[in-house]
Order: C-alpha cells, then sequence, then structure tokens
C-alpha cells in the first residue's frame, strides 16, 4: 500500500541550529506512527514539517501523491483545515465557545451548515463520552474531558491524518490512559491515519509503527 504522506531527506534550521536532520517518513493510510524523543530532540519540528506549519529548508513532504513545495500558502491551509486534525498537548480549545461548538469548528470552518456541523459533533462527543457535556464550556469540565473535546475536534471531519503533539503529556497516568485509548479507538474506526510525537514509551507502545529522534536525527522505523 502506498504511503498517504512521506518525507525525504527533510532538514529544518532554525537560523544556524539544525532541529531536524535528513529524516525519512512514511505513513500508510490508517497506521498510528509514534516518535519518541526527549525535550529539544526535534520531534515536534519534525511533526510541524510533516503538517505543512514548517517549510523543510531542504528535502520536501509530500502528502496523496502531491509535494507541498507545490502548493500555495492558501492550498496548503486548505489542506490542512480539511484533510489533516491536530490534537496538542493542553488542547487549545477556545473558551468562549461551548464544548460542542468546540468540536464542530472544523466542520463550520469548512462552509458546512451549523445543524449538520453540531449533529456530527454531538456524534463524535457521545462516542466519547462527552453527550452530556455538549452545552458546557472548557472551563465548566476536566482536563481530561476537555483533552477528549480536542480530540472530537480532529476527528469529526474525519480527516486522513491527525497530528498529535504529546496528546496525552498533561494529563495524570489515568486520564492519560484513557484519553489515548479512545482517541486511537476512534482514529482507526474511522480509517484515519496517526502522528504522534511523544517522550513517553507507554504511549509510544500504543503505535503500529515507532520512531525515536535525537538531536535532530530521525532512527529506522520499528514496525510493532
Amino acid at each position: 500500500m502506498d504511503a498517504v504522506l512521506h518525507a525525504r531527506g527533510v532538514d529544518l534550521l532554525y537560523g544556524s541550529q539544525r532541529a531536524v536532520s535528513g529524516a525519512d517518513f512514511a505513513l500508510h493510510p490508517g497506521e498510528v506512527a509514534a516518535v519518541m524523543g526527549s525535550s529539544g530532540s526535534g520531534k515536534s519540528s519534525l511533526l510541524y514539517c510533516l503538517a505543512g506549519v514548517l517549510a523543510p529548508t531542504k528535502g520536501k513532504v509530500v502528502f496523496d501523491g502531491v509535494s507541498f513545495s507545490k502548493l500555495t500558502d492558501d492550498e496548503l491551509s486548505t489542506l490542512r483545515r480539511e484533510r489533516f486534525g491536530f490534537v496538542f498537548q493542553y488542547g487549545e480549545l477556545l473558551p468562549e465557545l461551548t464544548v460542542e461548538e468546540n468540536a464542530a469548528l472544523p466542520l463550520r470552518l469548512a462552509g458546512q451548515r451549523k445543524a449538520q456541523a453540531h449533529a456530527a459533533a454531538a456524534e463524535v462527543l457521545e462516542r466519547l463520552g462527552l453527550a452530556e457535556l455538549k452545552q458546557r464550556r472548557p472551563s465548566q469540565v476536566s482536563g481530561g474531558q476537555n483533552q477528549r473535546v480536542a480530540v472530537a475536534r480532529a476527528l469529526v471531519h474525519r480527516p486522513s491524518v491527525v497530528f498529535a503533539d504529546e496528546p496525552t503529556g498533561a494529563l495524570d497516568s489515568a486520564n492519560a490512559a484513557a484519553v489515548l485509548e479512545e482517541f486511537l479507538h476512534l482514529a482507526r474506526s474511522q480509517g484515519t491515519a496517526v502522528v504522534m510525537v511523544t517522550h513517553d514509551a507507554a504511549v509510544a507502545a500504543h503505535a503500529d509503527s515507532q520512531y525515536t529522534m535525537t538531536d535532530g536525527v530521525l532512527s529506522q522505523r520499528v514496525t510493532v
């Protein structure tokens, strides 16, 4: 099966500092890949290159057969909005919106009508055990529940790939395990591939394939 997303020889420089060095990466449809590394290893920088947020200094990233370098800024923005999802360490929910409004946001930004978007969001929230909280605001629910809302937002539009940056890093161990299990189960059930970066071997153990990043160098992949 062809890779839906791949990188070849990706370098990323911040001034004279090399954050990513010659990275090769491949992700297949529905696959969950983990990139492990300590703080400052370059794993988040690689993630944002793979997501088209940062442009590599050298090398290329290709999604669905098209190199990011061939796309305009507007085309890249549309790609990220419609084909990608994102989960961040601290959720990054909009505090002025309800749980349901936050979860529906990708669909609303894509132009879907409010009723349809909210119905889709409500369905995903129910699958994550959040149906009774959909009218609350982020400040009115727990940290674990906030992160489940972030997962719902990332998956509501059935993206091809979700990029997760330390998706359970801000949670205690019990909440982290529960959120991760629900996140990956929902992603796999709808055929969404996942790239997650983590410093936690227990998180990486849930992936189909694992990479390790050290001083900007990505190791050979290991299939689990």
